[in-house]
């Protein structure tokens, strides 16, 4: 795998995510050695995917921005094989466990990127190649003044607004009232998307989004969740 770019280039800019390596299991470790070279990609600045020669069979691509430990990814991929799916993570003990849980369901639609979801939008994705972007669950930054860290915010909805094809979707997810209210008026104030949900920007967790044991335990707490579904105009 690519280690990361130098620590001159990561600070031009905030970051969104807190880089915590954590420590691999024997599984995570085995797959991040035998399973990257079969799914992996690496970052690249200079060369943008050719997701028709990537997913040659596919109707089209969907990307996930910080998926975890891929369970949930694994799970789209697997029962939506008409689609490819790219899947975006930093987090290399998450990256071993979703190899894992991908070669054992033998998913041939799926690709990991283990870098800075923002830079490989801008530089791998090129425009109007996508069917969907998923950001599920993503770090609140809770704290007024950690708010800037947070990932959705005018740049990044332009790079979204970009990178989908017209009628392509932008679905995030948050446990955080206060975040989900941010995100929705990030998205609703802008022309370039069409919100599928209720006047406030919230819409009903579609089936595709697996419920993850970590929001079933939230909701057994009695914490809220709010899905915001919106579609990228012409």
């Amino acid at each position: 795998m690519a280690e990361s770019q130098d620590p001159a280039q990561q600070d031009r800019r905030i970051r969104s995510f807190v880089m915590r390596t954590g420590r691999k299991t024997e599984g995570q470790r085995h797959a991040l050695q035998h399973y990257w070279p079969l799914y992996g990609l690496e970052y690249d600045a200079d060369e943008p995917l050719d997701l028709a020669r990537l997913f040659p069979q596919a109707q089209g691509v969907k990307l996930e921005i910080g998926f975890g430990m891929g369970d949930s990814l694994v799970q789209m991929a697997q029962q939506d094989q008409e689609y490819g799916y790219i899947g975006i993570e930093v987090h290399t003990p998450g990256v071993g466990h979703c190899l894992a849980a991908q070669h054992e369901a033998g998913l041939q639609n799926l690709r990991l990127i283990s870098h800075d979801a923002v830079e490989v939008l801008e530089n791998m994705i090129a425009p109007r190649s996508l069917d969907a972007v998923f950001l599920f669950f993503p770090d609140p930054w809770h704290k007024k003044r950690h708010h800037k860290r947070r990932i959705v915010n005018p740049a990044f909805r332009d790079l979204v607004a970009t990178v989908l094809k017209p009628g392509g979707v932008l679905h995030m997810a948050t446990d955080w009232q206060d975040y989900a209210r941010h995100m929705a008026r990030e998205l609703l104030s802008d022309a370039r998307f069409k919100n599928l949900g209720n006047a406030k920007g919230y819409s009903d967790k579609p089936d595709y989004r697996p419920t993850t044991k970590f929001e079933r335990r939230g909701e057994r707490l009695g914490h809220g969740v709010w899905d915001l579904v919106f579609q990228r105009l012409d």
